[in-house]
């Protein structure tokens, strides 16, 4: 398999347009959560204590919140089908992409100074048009396409 059909395959996983959460963020994390036959989403609230691969179709975001006096993290992919919606809630003055100081601290020392920002605006994420998501969609067909010859090719020298 080739570099160039491996990279096709990875930019075809990746959604369309997500959000920029960075470290030192407050989001809401909306995740499809499958119980038996039923479907729902459950919202996971917390900081981001680390952003990895951002750049790739393996972004991955860490998100840390304290429940019931415990804390509790949680890693979410970015560009998975199970994530829902990434929402910005405060964005804090971080000078690190690695908040793990975090994780022993608690009450007033565990604060991150906030920063003003657009919150509509960081938020609204453009849906992909229809032009875009029928342009989209045979670049799946193609990868096949591509590879197919090969397997009728070894099928017609089986036989």
């Amino acid at each position: 398999m080739s570099f160039e059909l491996i990279k096709k395959v990875n930019e075809a996983q990746k959604k369309a347009s997500v959000v920029d959460a960075r470290s030192g963020d407050t989001v809401r994390v909306h995740q499809k959560i499958k119980e038996g036959a039923k479907e729902r989403i459950q919202i996971f609230e917390g900081v981001v204590i680390r952003t990895d691969r951002k750049d790739s179709h393996t972004s991955r975001i860490t998100v840390r919140k304290i429940a019931s006096g415990v804390g509790v993290e949680k890693g979410f992919m970015i560009h998975s089908p199970l994530v829902e919606k990434i929402e910005i809630v405060r964005r804090a003055k971080v000078r690190r992409n690695y908040l793990s100081f975090l994780r022993n601290r608690s009450g007033k020392s565990a604060r991150l100074t906030a920063v003003n920002f657009d919150r509509e605006g960081v938020n609204a994420i453009a849906e992909p048009t229809i032009e875009q998501q029928i342009a989209e969609a045979p670049v799946a067909e193609e990868i096949v396409a591509e590879d197919m010859p090969a397997v009728t090719e070894t099928a017609d020298k089986a036989a």
